[in-house]
């Protein structure tokens, strides 16, 4: 591990900080490992800044990245990562606008209740009148002039979508995650043990439509555990938070609240659970899944305190709040998931830090599992965990605590793309940082034209 004396801190003007001797950073105060450098920002631009302004999720095609927010997306130019420009900016309100891309259509998520599925909706927050939420579909085929085309209604909205491809490259599918139902919600009523598929014909976009809504919990679920982020608890299961797929070997990881599923997705429209863990002891949220490469192990992340506690200290400790590395063990439907160790960032955060573990990414460097992954004001963690009783930091990146009380502040997501690491930071904007090291190098030789974390790939 990283320790104090290996850290290098600076602004973004480059000025070195007193906090060099081991004290917390300051305020906004950027600190790396020796590594990793910062090398560009760009913040929260209107229409998509102020008060209301929240990043979220980043999906990559060509030489740009697209940036969700809850008031829309940003399409960003990185062809000069060191120098990212802003391409164009779509208003459309709805959280939390999780994205992702295929070819020249941009998918986004909209979990908060809509008085209609346009871009000039407006937030109807009574669950018994009229209201939507789901999935919209734009064409990007201009970057500077997104195109409204269509969207799908889903039930409980879209809080995260995945994309999975289809069997012969006609038709694109989103699994949608959703959950909370509540006897007030006219659209959104308990039990909630499904996801939405929605299926989209690349040729025709505009008739994207709702095929299944697969039953992924008959039993109910785990039905959770009372207690507090001190003394540990478990989220009851209604719904998933986030789906990965490795469509290669047909399999999908769900982060599903009090679950950890592992499913078959040869059948596209019908997905089966083969294996499920529950870890009520140290896990309060499964919240996110990343394969390795080999497709052999799953990382999942625990959403503790649902991103706005203190989580990273000696108090909550270190099993808490961490990444749960599993093995896949085992054939086909005898696959499962065999737990082998916990990993969370050494460094203390202060008590106005809201640390969690979140959306990262691998790397792709042959013959290792390393992973980028976000730590919301935690900052960004490269970690390897090629041995998985052993994970092993291998760089870092953060700021110190917002010098705005009121900013929603952190990193969401953490992404590797094309030589560069890319940052949607929920108050700060789009970081990019690089990381030089001989560990990760030969990352740099892979090339990628389009990128959905959610949907993993083979280097």
């Amino acid at each position: 591990m990283l320790g104090a004396a290996a850290l290098t801190l600076s602004t973004l003007a480059g000025v070195t900080s007193a906090s060099a001797q081991g004290a917390f950073p300051a305020a906004d105060e950027i600190v790396t490992s020796p590594n990793v450098r910062h090398v560009a920002n760009i913040p929260a631009t209107a229409p998509l800044g102020g008060p209301s302004s929240v990043g979220t999720d980043l999906a990559f095609t060509g030489d740009y990245a697209i940036a969700g927010n809850y008031l829309g997306f940003t399409i960003y130019d990185i062809k000069t990562p060191e120098r990212p420009r802003i391409t164009s900016q779509v208003l459309c309100p709805g959280s939390q606008n999780d994205v992702s891309v295929s070819g020249n259509l941009l998918f986004l998520s909209t979990d908060s209740r809509r008085s209609d599925a346009s871009c000039n909706s407006v937030a109807q927050s009574d669950g018994t009148k009229p209201y939507w939420e789901g999935i919209k579909v734009f064409d990007i085929s201009d970057k500077r002039n997104p195109r409204y085309v269509t969207a799908v209604e889903t039930a409980c909205g879209s809080h995260t979508h995945t994309l999975v491809p289809g069997k012969k490259n006609k038709d694109v599918y989103l699994y949608v995650s959703s959950y909370s139902p509540a006897a007030s919600l006219s659209k959104c009523q308990p039990p909630h043990d499904i996801i939405s598929i929605v299926k989209v014909p690349l040729r025709d976009p505009a008739s994207a439509a709702l095929v299944a809504t697969p039953n992924l919990f008959p039993d109910g679920g785990n039905p959770g555990r009372s207690g507090t982020i001190e003394t540990g608890y478990t989220s009851a299961t209604t719904g998933c938070h986030d789906i990965t797929v490795f469509p290669a070997k047909d399999l999908a990881a769900g982060a599903c609240m009090g679950d950890g599923v592992l499913m078959d997705i040869s059948d596209r429209e019908k997905p089966r659970v083969i294996s499920r863990v529950q870890d009520d002891e140290h896990f309060a949220f499964w919240h996110s899944a990343t394969f390795n490469n080999a497709g052999t192990k799953v990382l999942f992340t625990d959403e503790l305190g649902g991103g706005g506690a203190a989580t990273c200290n000696p108090e909550i400790g270190p099993t808490r709040g961490a990444d749960g590395i599993y093995d896949i063990t085992g054939r086909g439907d005898k696959r499962a998931l065999e737990f082998k160790s916990f990993y969370k960032i050494n460094r203390t955060q202060t008590d106005e830090e809201n640390c969690v573990a979140h959306n990262g990414s691998l790397l792709p460097v042959p013959g290792r599992d390393i992973m980028v992954q976000a730590w919301y004001m935690g900052g960004v963690q490269i970690i390897d965990f090629t041995d998985s009783t052993a994970p092993k930091e291998i760089g870092f990146f953060e700021r110190g605590p917002a010098a705005d009380p009121d900013e929603s502040g952190g990193v969401w997501s953490a992404y590797y793309y094309n030589g560069y690491i890319y940052t949607s930071d929920l108050g700060k904007g789009f970081d990019v940082l690089r990381i030089d090291d001989p560990r990760t190098d030969l990352a740099k030789f892979h090339r990628s034209t389009e990128l959905n974390v959610q949907t993993q790939g083979t280097y």
